[in-house]
């Protein structure tokens, strides 16, 4: 049941849990990024959510609190179910978080990922470079505040019979 293993999570880690629900369908906890390597390993290790399925950066430009949040999908392969963790990130330039390759190694390719388009640095990760954008592109294509629109488009004529 979604609930109980949110009930799991506060006994556990009632320090860490910001905020969660089991209530509805999946489960999801917001997670002290402080607090988070902890915990995800706890989840890999004693709840059965051995498997990272997804990983994705979030950016909440102008929000009060964290801008950055990595938001993961956490799935049990032998007993089907799933968990959603968000991770809010503290402010600072570059945002930054632990790595968790060492605990789910498809972590990987997805943490290169997210730094690639929003700039979070995963501190730990054995090989953090971009893997979408050229080496020496300048950015974050994916924050919201990329400047984007700087090169004209321009259309070529319309067939005939198109208007």
């Amino acid at each position: 049941m979604p609930e109980e293993i949110i009930e799991m999570l506060q006994k556990k880690f009632d320090d860490a849990v910001l905020s969660s629900s089991g209530a509805g369908g999946e489960p999801w906890a917001v997670i002290d990024g402080s607090k988070w390597p902890a915990v995800a390993k706890w989840f890999a290790t004693e709840t059965g959510f051995t498997f990272l399925s997804d990983l994705c950066g979030v950016d909440y430009l102008g929000r009060q609190d964290a801008r950055f949040e990595v938001v993961y999908n956490l799935t049990d392969l032998e007993n089907p179910r799933r968990m959603r963790v968000q991770v809010p990130i503290a402010d600072g330039e570059p945002p930054k978080i632990k790595s968790v390759t060492d605990i789910w190694p498809t972590a990987d390719w997805m943490e290169r990922e997210a730094f690639d388009m929003f700039g979070i640095v995963f501190e730990g990760h054995p090989d953090l470079s971009r893997i979408l954008m050229p080496d020496e592109w300048e950015g974050y294509p994916l924050r919201k505040d990329y400047a984007v629109g700087k090169v004209p488009v321009e259309y070529k004529h319309l067939s005939p019979g198109y208007s």
